[in-house]
């Protein structure tokens, strides 16, 4: 399935739930990722950002998309490329 990633989380913790997504999926911009994944690995990123997020502060929010065909991406102003984002 493909899914998109948002969350809003404490500055202490910014940094462990964006390296936890990045074993999962890919990085588009702050606090966004997106990208295929089985429902097993879903299961077990949500498991281990359970861990990491304060859930009286923080929130994430996982949109699954049953048909990626269904949506169209656009981008307004400079997309950041896969290199660009681990520079």
């Amino acid at each position: 399935m493909f899914v998109i990633v948002t969350y809003d989380v404490g500055e202490k913790r910014v940094h462990k739930v964006c390296k936890k997504l990045k074993q999962y999926l890919m990085w588009t911009q702050n606090s966004v990722f997106e990208g295929e994944i089985t429902k097993g690995k879903l299961v077990k990123c949500l498991t281990e950002l359970e861990k990491i997020i304060d859930k009286r502060e923080d929130s994430i929010y996982v949109y699954e998309v049953q048909n990626p065909k269904n949506i169209v991406k656009r981008v307004y102003g400079q997309e950041k490329s896969f290199e660009e984002m681990f520079l």
